[in-house]
């Protein structure tokens, strides 16, 4: 019997209708079941021309084409059982908060990384019952998720964008890193700066930070200011660009531009010294509408 993976396009259209036939004429429950009791009926030279017609509702079809639309029914309703199973596990421990998640294979790859305002409902979408005549070969593979919850539309936007550079996911479309002149930024926000945004834990924030050259990063801070790391801060805007870590800054940039254009946020270079530095943050962080953003994960 052939692999899920390795349909071809005509089989492929085929099952689609078969899908979209059975839903009014035959049971989903009884498909499996009925080519089976039908196989058994024919013995060892089964009419798979003959089985097309009578339980696919597919008429005309070539023997050879006959043969592996049978066969491929039979692994697809096999394999959709196995995918709704998931579905009800991963979505039982999702959290029904903001996040970017990953779903993966039995072998640990990922497939598809997402962001969502609500990362349980997400996922039930991706599990739905409605969709598994249309998923892709690749996400059909899905055996797991995982999931970082965020705390602001920003976060998650660079760490999807991180993880879809990382893990290079079959599913996601590739286009790599975000490029300033596709975007309309103002040249005034392309520049150093440290963007303060909520954080999931109660207690601290996320601080954004990003360079022109593109280089970024996410530094957790308390709000009482304690744990600030500023010298960290500073060696990062004297670094240049060539980091490991993908230039995503023109999201910040762009963020900032759009629905980012109300969030708190400094230029490093407006301090004269580290201490001042750490004075502006210290404010900055203690003040309680800097975290009155709305959060909007798409």
């Amino acid at each position: 019997m052939l692999s899920v993976h390795a349909i071809d396009a005509s089989v492929r259209q085929h099952l689609g209708s078969v899908h979209a036939l059975d839903c009014n004429r035959i049971p989903r429950v009884l498909l499996r079941d009925r080519l089976t009791e039908r196989l058994k009926e024919m013995g060892a030279a089964p009419d798979y021309q003959r089985l097309a017609v009578e339980v696919l509702g597919i008429r005309n079809a070539p023997p050879d084409l006959a043969r592996r639309l049978v066969s491929q029914a039979l692994v697809v309703e096999d394999r959709r059982d196995v995918w709704q199973r998931v579905g009800e596990r991963v979505t039982a421990r999702a959290p029904d908060r903001p996040g970017v998640y990953v779903l993966r294979d039995d072998a640990g790859r990922a497939l598809y990384v997402g962001k969502s305002n609500n990362v349980r409902r997400r996922l039930r979408a991706h599990f739905a019952k409605r969709r598994w005549p249309r998923v892709k070969a690749a996400l059909a593979r899905a055996v797991d998720a995982e999931w970082v919850e965020v705390g602001s539309e920003l976060e998650a936007l660079l760490r999807e964008a991180a993880l879809i550079a990382e893990l290079a996911p079959p599913v996601n479309v590739q286009i790599g890193p975000p490029a300033l002149d596709t975007r309309a930024i103002p040249a005034s926000l392309v520049q150093d700066v440290i963007v303060v945004v909520p954080s999931t834990a109660p207690d601290s924030a996320e601080l954004v930070v990003a360079r022109a050259d593109g280089g970024w990063m996410i530094e957790r801070a308390r709000r009482d200011g304690t744990d600030l790391r500023v010298q960290r801060l500073m060696r990062f805007f004297r670094s240049s660009s060539g980091k490991a870590m993908s230039p995503l800054a023109p999201i910040v940039f762009s963020w900032l531009a759009q629905r980012g254009a109300s969030a708190s946020r400094l230029s490093p270079h407006d301090a004269s010294s580290s201490r001042v530095l750490r004075a502006r943050l210290t404010s900055l962080l203690r003040d309680e509408r800097v975290f009155a953003e709305r959060i909007v994960v798409r």
